[in-house]
């Protein structure tokens, strides 16, 4: 792919979701972090849901270090895996204050070494809590920049590289969110709503199901 397709993929993203962020409600990096490992096969729309109430009664580390996970997974049992997120959950919030003093590390290295944080979500944390520059591929993402042509790998680790490689850094963590909000929105895993897509000219999945039709 040359730079100039990219920019314009870049500045299409851009005008068509100015506003993009996280859609999780969150009002501190540890809030952020609890949210994100909600988040995990769940929408967030129902982690929204249950943090509206949870956060009311707990919502720092030694709130959440306080409790046992079966209290803990009471709170959130609405939530896909809710036992395995609650033993994460208060298992991170006991290290957190006994190596952090309550504060969320804003190293990578030190959030993977977190229960229930993964890459992924340790760029989310760096990218939307810290505003540190990092792209956290989730499923959205890989597919999206798999299908336009600014990845070209099965493998989530190799996309995060080549993606880092091909965007300018000042604008990871807006591509993260432009991605997740077109995958949502427009280039869904099935049945992807390609002739409403801006970025159809220059999508290589929509020239390869453009050729496709041409050859029936």
């Amino acid at each position: 792919m040359t730079e100039i397709k990219e920019e314009k993929i870049l500045e299409k993203l851009a005008a068509e979701y100015p506003e993009a962020k996280t859609e999780l409600n969150y009002t501190t990096p540890f809030e952020l972090l609890v949210a994100t490992i909600l988040s995990a096969q769940t929408t967030d729309k129902q982690v929204n849901k249950v943090t509206a109430e949870l956060f009311k009664k707990y919502n720092k580390a030694e709130d959440f270090a306080s409790l046992s996970p079966e209290e803990l997974a009471e709170e959130i049992k609405s939530i896909g895996l809710y036992k395995n997120k609650s033993k994460f959950i208060v298992e991170t919030s006991k290290i957190i204050l006994e190596k952090y003093e309550g504060k969320v590390p804003e190293e990578r290295e030190a959030l993977m070494k977190l229960p229930g944080v993964g890459r992924k979500t340790a760029n989310v944390i760096l990218s939307s809590a810290f505003n540190k520059a990092a792209i956290a591929v989730d499923t959205h993402v890989f597919r999206v920049a798999n299908r336009i042509g600014l990845a070209n790998s099965d493998k989530v680790l190799e996309v995060e590289k080549q993606l880092m490689e091909r965007i300018p850094e000042k604008v990871w963590s807006k591509l993260h969110h432009w991605l997740i909000f077109h995958g949502r929105r427009v280039c869904k895993a099935r049945n992807p709503a390609c002739e409403k897509c801006v970025l159809k000219e220059d999508c290589l999945y929509y020239k390869k199901r453009g050729d496709s039709y041409e050859k029936k």
